[in-house]
């Protein structure tokens, strides 16, 4: 089986994570990739440029999965209209600590509104598909119910896919670890601020928290236990 160790491909022993691959007991949580991130508009409220790539390998995977009977989340951040859990309250990190590495974000205050165009998907959610759509922060995990989803579906593995690396996919990947889920972060399957960034990040990940690999091996070691 191969996976990612501190950026380094490695061949390891399937059977000793055997508890990481089964489907049967596994939920892909995709995350944020929704407007507010991915339009091309000088009006996005919060892009992530380097994330509009896997819109399509995305979808491609997701309908992969769906093929063997895997259960796929959707999460994203939903904001109150008028922002009370936000920037009309104590306002996220991000809006102040983020923009001295970019520059200003014209649009910012609109990024997660709910109602807001924003917060449409852009990957496709199909009807069987589970979704998560109360993220106010950057785990997956706080303040949503995803927790409470995932034991009731009895997952104990989470597969995480979307944007960013460094920031909601890294959060969640903490979170999960510290809920005692099993993580796996598909490496072609997210993306970072930059690709610095992006590759700490899945090196913390490898490190501390969980298998980084690729979505073909993952459906590759799948597809064996099924047979």
């Amino acid at each position: 089986m191969r996976a990612f160790v501190y950026d380094q491909a490695r061949e390891l022993d399937a059977s000793a994570f055997a508890d990481y691959l089964d489907p049967r007991t596994t939920a892909v949580i995709s995350i944020d990739m929704h407007r507010g991130h991915l339009d091309d508009s000088p009006d996005c409220p919060c892009p992530a440029p380097r994330a509009r790539e896997l819109v399509a390998p995305i979808d491609a995977f997701h309908d992969q999965v769906r093929a063997l009977g895997g259960r796929i989340v959707h999460v994203k951040s939903v904001l109150r209209p008028g922002g009370a859990d936000d920037v009309g309250g104590i306002p996220s990190a991000w809006r102040r600590t983020f923009p001295l590495h970019i520059g200003p974000i014209p649009n910012a205050d609109a990024h997660a509104i709910e109602g807001s165009p924003w917060t449409e998907w852009v990957t496709r959610v199909e009807p069987g598909d589970l979704r998560v759509e109360n993220k106010r922060r950057l785990s997956a995990f706080y303040p949503t119910d995803l927790d409470f989803l995932l034991r009731n579906q009895r997952i104990t593995t989470v597969v995480l896919d979307g944007g960013f690396t460094d920031c909601c996919v890294l959060n969640t990947a903490f979170d999960a670890n510290n809920h005692n889920y099993r993580v796996i972060v598909l490496r072609d399957l997210v993306r970072g601020t930059d690709a610095h960034l992006e590759a700490a990040a899945l090196s913390m990940v490898s490190l501390h928290l969980g298998l980084v690999m690729e979505s073909a091996d993952l459906l590759d070691q799948w597809r064996a236990n099924r047979a």
